[in-house]
């Protein structure tokens, strides 16, 4: 297996990420255990086939958390991509597409030198950018402010009331909603029991907080999603979701790529660049960036 950073240029930051190679012979259960056992927000299992079927549908993979198997997670299709990226040869023949074969249909993964900022990482082969074409959004309901507020621990008031709630999909859904102050969404405390009652019923995965007030001054947003009892330091489904609601909101214009900061709370700082395109009254184009560094590999040894 190889574990990744991801959403960082930098190791010890941003998501972690395991990959395993080669899943094949892996029963669902000893998935889920060898997740459990990795103990990240996602691992990954690379199932190989054939050359002509992965040419048409893209490199088997599926994604588990600690508690589940997910149809698709931003940071774990980044961080694979990343992985299969550095095995397809030389730096002058590597593939600058990667697409990848999910419970959520194929996404593609385009490979630059590049960095998100423009910086050029040509003289540091071990850290690569990678950009995700995630499916078109769907968007869902809005919410009450008020209900939404009974779940945490700050008042309805401490809420932005200029952009709506709302639940909006690219392939896994999050509730969006955004707070007034960063000083609000560093102390923000959420009732995961009653919260993820809300959701269920509601039609969302996971809520993902934001707010305008940065810490660094490059970004647009930034952002908390508190899942499992703890912060995700980089949640890349999640910020394809907010790139559209910033498009449909107009907090971002269409096509404009911008920075979500992400994992502060948790030491884990991340890098997400973000775009949508607005056409005809429509979101789409959703892409979702960052930068992923390898930081170790290992073998597992474990009878199958």
């Amino acid at each position: 297996m190889v574990q990744v950073d991801v959403f960082t240029d930098r190791a010890l930051t941003g998501n972690s990420l395991a990959v395993f190679l080669d899943g094949r012979g892996l029963s669902t259960e000893q998935m889920q255990a060898l997740a459990r056992e990795m103990n990240l927000s996602e691992t990954t299992f690379i199932l190989p086939r054939d050359a002509a079927t992965e040419k048409v549908r893209g490199v088997r993979v599926r994604i588990f958390t600690v508690q589940e198997e997910l149809p698709f997670a931003g940071h774990p299709t980044l961080g694979t991509a990343f992985v299969l990226h550095g095995q397809t040869g030389s730096d002058e023949v590597r593939l600058n597409e990667v697409r990848l074969d999910l419970d959520a249909g194929t996404i593609p993964v385009n490979f630059t030198a590049d960095s998100g900022d423009g910086r050029s990482r040509k003289d540091s082969p071990r850290v690569a950018f990678g950009e995700m074409r995630q499916k078109d959004p769907e968007f869902g309901v809005t919410h009450d402010v008020q209900a939404v507020a009974s779940l945490t621990n700050v008042s309805a008031a401490d809420f932005d009331d200029s952009v709506p709630i709302q639940t909006v999909s690219t392939g896994l859904p999050y509730t969006i909603a955004t707070l007034r102050s960063l000083r609000m969404l560093q102390n923000l405390r959420l009732d995961m029991a009653r919260a993820s009652e809300y959701l269920a019923r509601s039609g969302g995965k996971f809520f993902y907080f934001v707010c305008r007030e940065t810490v660094n001054p490059k970004a647009r947003l930034h952002a908390r999603m508190i899942f499992y009892g703890g912060d995700d330091p980089a949640t890349g489904s999640a910020a394809g979701c907010c790139s559209a609601w910033m498009v449909a909101n107009a907090v971002a214009a269409s096509d404009e790529q911008v920075l979500i900061e992400q994992g502060l709370e948790v030491h884990r700082p991340s890098s997400i660049f973000v775009r949508a395109t607005k056409r005809d009254n429509q979101i789409v184009n959703v892409r979702v960036g960052g930068n992923c560094v390898e930081v170790l590999r290992a073998e597992v040894a474990i009878e199958i």
